[in-house]
């Protein structure tokens, strides 16, 4: 006797719920949750009985409708997003990083909305699972399904120590080991749902990234005893066999479903996976769920309107419409940032990156869409006291976003842009003055760095204003590290930018240019 179990996962939808990414005011653009619902829905009426639907993390933060629930009425309002979720069908689901982005309470909040279980086994309380059970024991017509959940354990790396105290991140490989065993006895299938991408390329295991312990799956796919591997985290597309375990990563805002099919045989009473297959369903053309769109309608149109609420006007032009000159040549926007940055921590160094290239800058007037859809994550700001080297040594790191072009040209180095896009690794910096050559060899790359007109030296001690993220040394920054911070802000970058325009309501278009990218076997590029 034989059938087939039919695995479905999102990851990473980020709180995009409608197929917009709210530069304009209701997009129709391919991706979604509710694209990602009708997807599934059609799925799992081909076999209702045989399908398990797993949300496999970073869901409650990323798109302005989740912050609006954050923030947006005056109080925490989770149900106004995960509504939503509860509307798709999920049979279990995991955590990803950016669930502690909004703290310990918001989460705990939205967590107690949800109508389908938790699965989370490595991040612990008191040595014991904090959210949930590790895993859940789910039935589809007579077959026991065991789902692990697994979230990255580098978090402590990245988030504000406030939103995980008293949590512990133990080690996924060393949590898989354990547990796996256990579930093989409990269960026909063992199923791990990872919100953590893979380290090393899947066809020759080669590294693709340091190895820090952020993203395990090449070797957690080496676990005897795993039927199914859902992963997540690196926003990739990945439908693939890793040593005989069929796995899925299905990118970003649910542009894709991951689906994987094990083909389930009973032997000797038992059922047993003999044949897999894994694929991932694009969502770009599918109709939006008519109910859950419906469903999010009021709540939608309330989003886009407070998006629309004016908060400045712009003197001049602040738009981006090149993104990746804008890496090269400092625009007005980013100068702009860099300054509400200084203003807020009273600081002359500034750090930033242009996080994406969907950003537009802005236009004459400036909104809170315009400002939620240029810098997009939730980050507060931190203070260093750093010397001159360690200064230089993020700018050397920040600089490998380059590389030589044809001709004398500055090109984009491809693993800032693949197998993840990171253009939110490089940081531009202002209240210095440099020059990066990117024709010199990497660590060389910083051939002029001044701070008032005068060279910056190995010793000199300086306060630099950076987002959180990167302060505890997140990007691969490791010449930051919590142990460096002076003092924070605690506002959120939205609320600083708003501050600064009701202090500033007309702001003018500068940037002074302090920094150039330049080529050195073509002169005549270093500037402008």
């Amino acid at each position: 006797m034989a059938g087939t179990l039919t695995i479905l996962s999102t990851s990473d939808t980020h709180g995009f719920v409608s197929p917009t990414n709210y530069v304009q005011r209701h997009a129709a653009l391919p991706f979604g949750l509710t694209r990602a619902a009708t997807v599934i829905k059609a799925v799992r009426q081909q076999d209702p009985d045989h399908t398990l639907v797993i949300e496999n993390g970073d869901f409650l933060q990323g798109s302005p409708l989740a912050y609006y629930a954050v923030k947006g009425t005056g109080h925490f309002a989770p149900e106004l997003l995960t509504q939503a979720y509860n509307a798709v069908g999920y049979d279990v689901g995991t955590l990803g990083n950016h669930e502690f982005n909004y703290g310990a309470d918001y989460l705990a909040e939205a967590l107690d909305t949800l109508n389908y279980p938790l699965a989370q086994a490595n991040i612990l309380h008191n040595d014991h699972a904090a959210f949930g059970e590790p895993y859940r024991i789910i039935e589809k017509a007579g077959i026991r399904i065991a789902v692990l959940g697994l979230t990255t354990n580098y978090i402590p790396h990245w988030e504000s120590p406030d939103h995980i105290e008293g949590l512990t991140f133990a080690d996924v490989l060393a949590t898989a080991k354990h547990w796996v065993p256990i579930l093989r006895q409990q269960a026909d299938v063992v199923v791990v749902a990872y919100h953590g991408g893979f380290e090393r390329d899947l066809a020759t295991g080669r590294p693709t990234e340091r190895q820090t312990g952020e993203n395990v799956g090449y070797q957690l796919a080496q676990i005897p005893g795993i039927d199914a591997l859902v992963t997540g985290h690196q926003h990739r597309q990945i439908a693939d066999h890793l040593f005989g375990v069929p796995t899925t990563q299905p990118g970003y805002r649910g542009e894709m479903v991951g689906r994987i099919d094990l083909t389930i045989t009973k032997k000797g009473g038992q059922w047993q996976v003999t044949d897999s297959a894994a694929k991932l369903l694009p969502t770009g053309e599918a109709v939006p769920d008519p109910a859950i769109t419906a469903l999010m309608a009021p709540v939608e149109n309330t989003v886009e309107d407070w998006l629309d609420k004016p908060l400045g006007r712009v003197a001049g032009d602040m738009r981006i419409t090149d993104p990746d000159d804008a890496r090269i040549h400092e625009s007005p926007y980013i100068e702009f940032i860099q300054r509400v940055q200084m203003a807020a921590t009273q600081t002359d160094i500034s750090g930033t990156a242009l996080f994406n290239n969907e950003g537009a800058g802005f236009g004459e007037t400036i909104s809170l869409r315009d400002v939620m859809t240029n810098y997009i994550y939730p980050n507060t700001l931190a203070v260093l006291k750093l010397n001159g080297a360690v200064l230089k040594a993020a700018l050397e790191k920040s600089a490998e976003y380059f590389m030589p072009g044809p001709q004398g040209t500055v090109a984009v180095n491809p693993h800032f842009i693949k197998p993840k896009p990171q253009r939110y690794n490089y940081d531009m910096y202002q209240g210095i003055d440099y020059t990066i050559d990117v024709a010199q060899p990497v660590g060389q790359r910083i051939v002029v760095l001044n701070y008032h007109g005068a060279p910056v030296q190995p010793k000199q001690e300086l306060a630099v204003v950076v987002n959180q993220y990167r302060a505890v040394g997140g990007g691969n920054y490791a010449m930051f590290g919590a142990d460096l911070i002076i003092r924070e802000n605690q506002k959120d970058m939205t609320e600083l930018i708003a501050d600064y325009l009701r202090k500033h309501p007309v702001i003018t278009a500068q940037a002074d240019h302090n920094f150039h990218v330049i080529n050195s076997t073509n002169q005549n590029t270093a500037e402008d």
